[in-house]
């Protein structure tokens, strides 16, 4: 994949005109599979198609008056920096909720590839098209208001409103939240591996912390270099990767704690008819820390749920399954 500082002028033409093309097929394909349930919406993803063909041609003719006829093949697929979009307009029937936030995040990464791509070209013709079309998209009036325009609704959100929402989910809480999932499942192997092979709580401390430490400095070297945020939004890529870091180490910290229960804790059970059974800090340990996994897999499910569009009782399944396999795997290592 290229740096998007690395794009020629013909390139980033030649991305705009591909990026142009594509939004104006995903909302035709938004207004066909709207006709039926929300005609006049329909109507509105039709004209931003149009309006999006439009903005295709100017861009091919200028391509064509600066650089000839060939127009090099550049998708986002190629280029680092760019989300990539579920493709819900493929589903049938189609959620108009989804449809707004997916289209709404759309036009603001195009804003953004606009006004980036200004500081990228020193052609006046070029920067005269391309701060059209930049100036086009800040004034563009929100989809939400578009919409609530057609159907009299009133809980449309406001542009301002939205694009905050927006912002804080793709800065703060998805590498918070990739960060919290990678911390808190990626570590439950060693430690519960290395806590049933010595049953010996400080060692088994060390190698949580040892895991932790170690998980979120790779996440947030990962993340901060995954991506500049010049045109997604996603904000200082280092900013980013430091709460991705920070995250994942609390995730596995969150479980590794509960090993320093002092020998102190240790005590004999005795039930009538039953032998006498030794509790141990080791053992006191171990039940705290399975119940904080608990705890933090439901945490990050509810996480998912609130802000990533996911229903509940998906992310559930997903995380807790997934966070349930580590755990045993650890379990079932460590006690071999």
């Amino acid at each position: 994949m290229k740096k998007f500082s690395e794009l020629s002028e013909q390139e980033i033409l030649a991305l705009a005109i591909s990026l142009e093309e594509e939004h104006g097929r995903i909302y035709a394909d938004y207004a066909d599979g709207l006709k039926e349930t929300f005609p006049a919406s329909a109507k509105v993803f039709s004209d931003m198609a149009d309006e999006e063909n439009e903005h295709r041609r100017w861009l091919i003719d200028l391509h064509r008056e600066k650089f000839g006829e060939h127009i090099p093949l550049l998708r986002r697929s190629d280029v680092k920096g760019f989300l990539k979009h579920e493709p819900i307009w493929r589903v049938r029937p189609l959620g108009l909720d989804k449809v707004r936030i997916q289209a709404e995040a759309i036009e603001f990464e195009t804003r953004q590839f606009y006004e980036q791509s200004l500081n990228r070209t020193s052609d006046a013709g070029i920067r005269k098209l391309l701060g059209d079309l930049a100036a086009a998209e800040r004034e563009h009036q929100s989809l939400a208001q578009k919409l609530g325009e057609k159907h009299l609704t009133t809980d449309a959100v406001s542009e301002e409103e939205e694009t905050r929402r927006r912002i804080f989910v793709l800065q703060i809480v998805q590498p918070s939240l990739a960060g919290l999932m990678d911390g808190s499942v990626s570590t439950l192997a060693p430690l519960f591996a290395a806590a049933f092979a010595t049953q010996d709580t400080w060692k088994t401390f060390l190698v949580g912390m040892a895991a932790s430490v170690g998980a979120g400095v790779s996440m947030g070297f990962a993340e901060a270099l995954s991506d500049d945020g010049a045109l997604t939004g996603r904000g200082h890529p280092w900013l980013r990767g430091a709460i991705t870091g920070l995250m994942t180490m609390i995730g596995g910290v969150g479980h590794t704690l509960p090993f320093l229960v002092p020998a102190a804790f240790a005590t004999t059970v005795r039930l009538n008819g039953l032998p006498e059974f030794h509790v141990t800090a080791f053992h006191v340990a171990t039940f705290l820390a399975a119940l904080i996994v608990f705890v933090e897999l439901w945490a990050i499910a509810w996480i998912r749920s609130r802000y990533m569009d996911t229903k509940f009782l998906q992310a559930a399944f997903e995380v807790v399954l997934g966070g349930t396999i580590v755990f045993v795997a650890g379990i079932l290592i460590g006690s071999a």
